[in-house]
């Protein structure tokens, strides 16, 4: 059975889906797509903390489905910019189970990725398959991967449904 590993960088899925869709990320079909005849030998979610409750909820629906989340706070600087960001840590995280898999899954639609999608696939000779949405994801990361899969209707949740925050 082919192994994955399964990275999610949340708020460039929720912010990207938001802008192009006005609707949610569906993180059950996603798993379900992405885990179909596959061993998981690690899933990570990556997501602000924000410390209010509704982010609470989310991230233990998350932790159902079978995502480890791991949570950043989120930094509001005096002149009144935020920051509140997983690069550094999805890239080492990546390399560290990168080679205990077969395929590696990265939702974002960050072109800082580009290198580290280059690296994996060249270091560990496996397949990198990149989640996005198509008109807000960086060229060079769709280039990068293996392959490139559009977030569209069937990762969507209904106008309406839950959130994904």
């Amino acid at each position: 059975m082919e192994t994955v590993a399964v990275f999610v960088d949340v708020q460039n899925i929720y912010y990207t889906t938001r802008q192009r869709f006005s609707r949610h990320f569906d993180y059950n079909s996603f798993w379900a797509e992405v885990t179909r005849d596959r061993k998981v030998v690690k899933a990570i979610a990556f997501a602000i903390n924000r410390d209010d409750e509704k982010q609470r909820q989310f991230q233990n629906i998350l932790r159902g489905i079978g995502f480890e989340v791991k949570l950043r706070p989120f930094i509001q600087r005096n002149d009144g910019s935020a920051k509140g960001d997983w690069d550094v840590g999805i890239t080492l995280d990546v390399l560290e189970y990168a080679p205990q898999a077969d395929v590696v899954v990265l939702a974002s639609g960050d072109g800082d990725f580009d290198l580290l999608v280059q690296k994996i696939r060249k270091e560990h000779h496996l397949s990198v398959e990149v989640y996005g949405v198509a008109e807000l994801t960086a060229a060079s990361l769709i280039r990068a991967a293996d392959r490139f899969v559009p977030i569209k209707d069937h990762l969507l949740l209904r106008a309406g449904a839950a959130r994904g925050e």
